[in-house]
């Protein structure tokens, strides 16, 4: 007996031959947890997809009391309306050169080469100190590990979270699980 497989699109749910999937791999999404993934579509339901890309920005904020920088992504638009002095095409050609952010033995080559963003929503990085938004995801993954994250994190030499620290405990929505070991808030 034979088998047969039946392939769909992803997007439509379209019947598809295999041959004429695309293959799409989603690497950055609000709802993405776990990192990229893969997702196929008819060449048809992608017809306008080149026309919708944004010309985007990628910027690294430093503030002297962060462990970690701040990435933040806009449009070029927005960012060139930050310089106010010359236009940011100028302020750009007079910029100093950035210092490699990425140690060099693990740093990608070429032109292409782009500092890999921080999953914190992955068991590999959950807990560890980092400014800007704690994702839902980051935050149910504390919540469900606590123990083995704050030994990944003791095992690192950093800070673990603690269930007596307020701004852990309102950070990770740790106020049940303080409240169900004891701990008392300080």
């Amino acid at each position: 007996m034979g088998q047969k497989i039946i392939r769909f699109s992803d997007l439509t749910g379209r019947h598809a031959e295999e041959d004429e999937l695309v293959r799409i791999v989603v690497r950055e999404h609000p709802d993405l947890a776990d990192g990229p993934v893969e997702i196929e579509a008819l060449p048809g339901e992608l017809a306008g997809v080149a026309g919708l890309a944004l010309d985007l920005v990628t910027v690294e904020l430093h503030y002297p009391d962060g462990d970690e920088p701040d990435t933040v992504v806009m449009t070029a638009e927005a960012f060139d309306r930050l310089a106010t002095v010359a236009p940011m095409a100028e302020v750009l050609r007079g910029a100093g050169r950035a210092a490699r952010t990425v140690p060099a033995q693990s740093a990608p080559v070429g032109a292409a080469a782009v500092r890999e963003r921080v999953n914190y929503a992955s068991l590999e990085h959950a807990g560890r100190p980092h400014k800007g938004r704690t994702t839902d995801a980051e935050k149910q993954l504390v919540r469900e590990h606590l123990d083995e994250i704050n030994e990944r994190l003791a095992a690192e030499g950093l800070r673990t979270v603690d269930l007596a620290n307020p701004e852990h405990v309102t950070r990770y929505g740790l106020d049940d699980l303080a409240r169900e070991r004891g701990a008392t808030l300080g």
